[in-house]
């Protein structure tokens, strides 16, 4: 038994990898993170010099050989802040996402399961949250609980985790209909191990889809708010930032806006890109193909 669950395992995922590798493309996302990944965990070792420390008579210096990409007002190495800024983005962006995936996906998955008075006062609730557009929900929750790393995270998870509940509960609904959901309900087994064993394993893969995705305007949506001053406090590099800062001397600094707004544009490039593999590779329609 062990053996055909192994066999069939192996089966599926090396389908998964061959519709993923039919799509070219997205590798080029993979190895853009696979980069970006690498540069923040190893910031400690490539990065030239202290992102925060200042060298005033190197103020707004231009690429050189001693700044390969500049410096900013302060004389701080551009370069070592974009490596350093990439832990905040990446992580932010990943963990938000992964927390607005866990509450929304449960709740989802309690509303289609459950329907009825649960199902109205949920989904409804995520309605009204959906109703107010992303920036302005995350304005809205940072302005409440002040600029931190973790008050960041948790307004992002709260502009996504709506979205994952709405994808959570339409599979659910139809799911639940189905003759093994009968047969668990009529062996006894409780709601909950129906939901977190027979629903959850069904509906993973659009999570995981939308999740990638995703990551990608959590990202843009921290930058948006450590652009206006929302986000982690500074002396702390963060890519979002780093644009405000040089966003008034664009005309005669502009590498200190236009290289971190290279980043993050590639970073949100590479989870479309990852984001359209794995939808490729399991969606089964497109999968079968």
């Amino acid at each position: 038994m062990k053996e055909s669950r192994l066999g069939a395992w192996r089966s599926f995922l090396s389908g998964l990898v061959y519709t993923f590798n039919r799509n070219k493309i997205s590798w080029v996302g993979v190895v853009i993170l696979i980069l970006l990944i690498a540069m923040a965990l190893m910031a400690p070792v490539i990065s030239p010099y202290n992102p925060v420390e200042q060298h005033i008579i190197d103020r707004l210096k231009p690429p050189t050989a001693k700044y390969w990409l500049g410096a900013d007002e302060y004389g701080r190495d551009i370069l070592s802040r974009i490596v350093w800024g990439s832990r905040i983005s990446l992580s932010v962006g990943t963990i938000a996402v992964l927390l607005g995936m866990l509450i929304g996906g449960i709740l989802g998955i309690f509303a289609g399961y459950r329907g009825g008075f649960w199902d109205n006062l949920i989904m409804r609730t995520m309605d009204v949250f959906m109703s107010i557009p992303t920036l302005l929900m995350g304005l809205f929750v940072v302005a409440a609980l002040g600029p931190s790393l973790v008050n960041l995270t948790l307004a992002i998870a709260m502009t996504v985790a709506p979205r994952f509940a709405r994808i959570a509960r339409a599979p659910t609904v139809s799911i639940k209909e189905r003759d093994y959901i009968e047969a668990c309900r009529a062996m006894g087994f409780s709601d909950l191990r129906i939901m977190l064993v027979h629903i959850l394993p069904n509906i993973l893969g659009d999570l995981l889809v939308m999740g990638s995705l995703w990551i990608a305007t959590a990202v843009r949506i921290e930058a948006s708010l450590s652009f206006i001053g929302l986000g982690v406090p500074p002396p702390t590099p963060t890519w979002g930032g780093m644009v405000r800062e040089g966003f008034e001397k664009i005309l005669d600094s502009p590498w200190v806006s236009i290289y971190p707004g290279v980043f993050i544009l590639m970073t949100v490039f590479a989870f479309n890109l990852l984001g359209d593999g794995l939808r490729d590779a399991i969606d089964p329609k497109l999968r079968d193909s």
